[in-house]
């Protein structure tokens, strides 16, 4: 082989998937000289074909975190300095493993990119999960511990205080997401948390940019949203709390004109659909097209916090997924994150698709 071939197989050994413009612009050559190479390759038995990816227009990869979640209920009010008598429950969550779970309990097909200790903890997280979705793409790393949140709540579900060890994400790096490219690349959609290093999301950012990927991210908490780079260009849909659009933005809303210019600001950065919500004061949503506001859906009382705004993503994906008008997307995570409001579940176990329609009927 020559240098030139060596050059292009070498590219190809790296990244089988790239497109022969790709490798021409990389290599500096025209393309019409990078197929004669590649031909020889083939001749010389070198390369035994070409690989094409077709996209799964139907699969979602949600990449980030998969936890165990702890639920501490108190009986009473809290007081703070001394012990309160509560009562606790376990389950698995995580962003983006609870909405993987929210998807695929309304039909569609995921995959589930994280990253976990070899402990029992992962164990319970992938029984649970494996009837939803797949977990081939999670890798599973000895000497860790698999991620935990610990939630504190009043009597009447609403949270006070919550804790979680998150350390392990530091582990899903660009290089770790890279060596599932291919899976990346057949997907129809793609679901990010902020459980992710900075550089993994800016990673994937330009991955879906780059392959015309649409690209769902969700924070985690707004001391992540440092996470965030400034240019969000690739992003399709930023889904996000005020607290989270409040930090990103070095900006107060104090106002239902602070609010929407948030938005506008987000836009502004790239992202092609924004939705930032807030409470039972609704949600704050739109894109080149407009920016509305949309009222919470009013419920008679709360059992559980956990869980709904993971719930909110979920039906908005959801909605993208089946195409639906802007106003439906919405509308479906607003349903979807209601009645799991009402839930002690973090993924409320009587969802389908058919019930979420059902719910949508009666709350509308």
């Amino acid at each position: 082989m020559n240098r030139k071939e060596s050059e292009v197989l070498e590219m190809i050994r790296k990244n089988p998937f790239l497109s022969q413009q790709e490798m021409a612009d990389a290599l500096e050559m025209s393309r019409p000289a990078l197929a004669n190479l590649i031909s020889s390759l083939i001749r010389q038995g070198k390369i035994v074909g070409r690989a094409y990816v077709l996209p799964e227009a139907d699969t979602v990869v949600c990449i980030g975190g998969a936890n165990v979640d702890r639920k501490f209920r108190m009986e009473k009010p809290a007081q703070m300095g001394t012990s309160n008598p509560a009562s606790v429950a376990g389950s698995v969550g995580g962003v983006a493993r609870n909405i993987a779970e929210n998807l695929g309990r309304l039909g569609h097909s995921v995959r589930l990119m994280s990253i976990a200790g070899v402990d029992s903890e992962w164990k319970m997280i992938e029984e649970a999960s494996a009837p939803f979705m797949d977990t081939e793409l999670t890798q599973t790393v000895d000497g860790c511990s698999t991620g935990s949140y610990t939630a504190i709540l009043q009597p009447d579900g609403e949270m006070i205080l919550a804790m979680a060890d998150m350390a392990i994400y530091d582990l899903l790096t660009p290089d770790y997401v890279a060596r599932q490219e291919k899976a990346l690349m057949s997907a129809g959609f793609l679901v990010m948390d902020l459980n992710c290093p900075k550089e993994t999301v800016e990673y994937v950012r330009a991955f879906a940019k780059a392959r015309q990927i649409p690209l769902a991210v969700i924070p985690v908490s707004a001391p992540k949203m440092e996470r965030l780079g400034k240019e969000l260009d690739g992003i399709t849909w930023l889904i996000l709390n005020r607290d989270e659009a409040e930090q990103h933005l070095n900006f107060s809303i104090k106002s239902e004109a602070d609010w929407q210019k948030a938005v506008e600001r987000l836009l502004d950065s790239g992202v092609e659909n924004v939705v930032v919500t807030n409470g039972k004061e609704g949600v704050m949503a739109g894109n080149a097209q407009g920016i509305t506001h949309y009222k919470a859906i009013s419920i008679s009382a709360v059992e559980d916090v956990t869980g709904a705004g993971d719930a909110f993503s979920s039906g908005l994906v959801h909605g993208i997924l089946l195409g639906k008008e802007f106003l439906d997307i919405v509308h479906f995570g607003l349903v979807n994150a209601a009645r799991t409001l009402q839930s002690q579940a973090t993924v409320r176990p009587e969802l389908t698709a058919i019930q979420l329609q059902k719910d949508r009927e009666e709350l509308l």
